[in-house]
């Protein structure tokens, strides 16, 4: 048991803030409405995963640049496409939950996690991770207006009145969230000491940069908690919609691994650079969603569900991917006599 909760202590982990969150809503009610601490958790949690990523291994991804490129297209491009038209089969905050979770950018750590676990080309998967973060105030407050517009008020400038949601302000509060952040981290690593530090420490940063993911995770089930309680009987989700929910987010990141994968196999890819575009083109990270999910859509606390259970899916999923992978290469290299291509490995996911 001790051993499970250390491979799995994040996910355990999880399951523990989102009871807490919804079980005792009421007395945490305060929490979610203070804006320092809120904000001050992602600044935090995104510097401290920005500061420990050295990029002087990064030079072959950019010298062969089309698997990073592809699976950037996949995870800003096809993927709010996919989990556009599968958000039609949802309702309400679930169905702008679900545009939302695809506006996002790439995971900070896991794309490369999982990649590397499979035997994957990790540096092109870093190279997706800085490239959808650092535009991602340019490309998701536009992605927003055009899938949840319809849903809701958004504005180009604020309005006067204070009414709607300000592309503008998401524009600017995404920078100074993100990008600066971000920056700053990177930065800090011209200091030698500092850089050499954060390298030898960086599975102890991320382990603090996952407990604030974790107090961000607490902030929106207790603003989740306190909209269900608020709700009238008759307009609660039921188990079915909660199900259903599940199901469509997990057909999107699925779906979108799949088609990753395929492109990159009829392009002839190699393997590990195939690895890479599945996992980095379908992976979102929770921590921006729940940073806009609680700044711009207060009045749609239940949007967060659908992130959560993305996140928590693709976990579940990509482990069960990357193991497969795993298994077909060494299955691969184990039979005598048979010869395996670079560019077309017998290994895949059909």
């Amino acid at each position: 048991m001790r051993s499970l909760l250390r491979r799995h202590w994040f996910l355990a982990g999880l399951m523990v803030v989102v009871s807490v969150g919804f079980a005792f809503s009421e007395p945490l009610r305060e929490l979610p409405n203070m804006a320092v601490l809120r904000n001050g958790i992602v600044v935090t949690v995104l510097f401290l995963m920005a500061f420990p990523l050295a990029f002087g291994d990064l030079h072959n991804a950019v010298r062969r640049p089309a698997p990073a490129l592809l699976a950037t297209g996949m995870n800003f491009g096809v993927l709010p496409l996919i989990a556009w038209a599968i958000s039609l089969l949802a309702a309400g905050d679930f169905a702008i939950g679900i545009n939302l979770m695809a506006a996002i950018p790439c995971t900070l750590a896991s794309a490369a996690v999982w990649t590397r676990r499979a035997g994957g080309n990790d540096s092109a998967a870093l190279v997706v991770t800085i490239v959808t973060n650092s535009l991602c105030f340019l490309v998701t407050p536009f992605w927003l207006l055009w899938t949840t517009g319809s849903e809701i008020t958004i504005t180009i400038w604020p309005d006067p009145a204070g009414k709607g949601l300000s592309l503008a302000d998401m524009v600017s509060k995404l920078f100074v969230l993100v990008v600066l952040p971000m920056a700053l981290g990177q930065l800090a690593r011209l200091v030698p000491k500092a850089g050499d530090w954060a390298t030898r420490h960086k599975f102890s940063l991320s382990i603090v940069a996952q407990i604030g993911i974790l107090a961000m995770v607490l902030l929106g089930c207790i603003s989740c908690g306190l909209k269900l309680r608020s709700l009238p009987t008759d307009q609660m989700p039921t188990l079915f919609s909660f199900a259903a929910m599940i199901v469509l987010v997990l057909t999107v990141h699925f779906s979108t691994l799949l088609l990753g994968a395929g492109i990159a196999r009829r392009l002839s890819f190699r393997r590990p650079d195939e690895i890479a575009v599945a996992f980095a083109g379908s992976q979102k990270t929770l921590m921006i969603g729940l940073a806009i999910a609680t700044e711009f859509y207060t009045a749609n606390p239940l949007a967060i569900l659908p992130m959560v259970a993305y996140h928590v899916g693709q976990l579940f999923v990509d482990t069960a991917v990357a193991d497969r992978y795993l298994r077909a290469s060494h299955k691969a290299n184990s039979q005598p006599g048979e010869k395996t291509s670079e560019n077309h490995p017998p290994a895949n996911l059909s």
